[in-house]
């Protein structure tokens, strides 16, 4: 059973759609803690402000200790995708200073392309290059074009947790995150046509 966290900060049906495309069997959109204590994988989505996903989360009594219990102690596969990936930071510079999951070490901030013609929000289609040793990556046989929506970027702390990169005029910042059960990324598989599906493809593999 696959865990879609719905807690007012995701586009909850893409993401649905997207995984049973993807071959997803017993997908459950919930926010219940006792329920997601018994899922096999969790995918956490967000979009909008890091601080109002991290308050959304606090909002629902036992969520985020049972999403926690079960990624951080069970170790079962967790996918976190555009602000969902972000949340696993250990702070976010968005708005102030705001602490997030911490589960790698890295901070969250803004995006500096260095070119003014380059607009913030970078939106649209860029590329991810995967690093070599990306296992989750390895489906796509290279590098592929993805549909991005932020405006700010997780900065690992460990080069070797960047899954894969992307550059954005002189940023260049990470596009995907792995760390042992932990994957996230920065784009939107379930904008991103065959390339976001096979990697959806993939992580349900797990």
């Amino acid at each position: 059973m696959l865990a879609l966290i719905d807690y007012g900060s995701g586009n909850i049906r893409s993401a649905q759609k997207a995984l049973e495309a993807a071959g997803a069997r017993d997908v459950r959109v919930t926010a219940d803690p006792d329920l997601i204590t018994r899922a096999d994988q969790i995918l956490l989505p967000g979009v909008g402000a890091f601080g109002d996903c991290v308050a959304n989360l606090a909002g629902v009594p036992g969520l985020r200790a049972a999403i926690e219990a079960r990624v951080m102690v069970d170790g079962v596969p967790f996918l976190g995708i555009c602000v969902g990936m972000q949340l696993m930071a250990e702070m976010s510079i968005e708005f102030g200073t705001t602490p997030g999951l911490g589960w790698i070490k890295g901070v969250v901030s803004v995006l500096k392309p260095g070119d003014r013609q380059l607009k913030i929000p970078h939106m649209g289609w860029n590329r991810a290059e995967p690093s070599s040793d990306c296992q989750f990556m390895a489906t796509w046989d290279g590098p592929q074009d993805v549909y991005f929506v932020h405006s700010y970027a997780f900065r690992a702390v460990n080069p070797s947790e960047v899954a894969a990169w992307c550059s954005y005029g002189e940023e260049r910042f990470a596009a995907a995150i792995q760390k042992d059960n932990l994957f996230g990324v920065q784009f939107h598989p379930e904008k991103s046509q065959k390339a976001g599906l096979l990697l959806l493809e993939e992580w349900l593999k797990l």
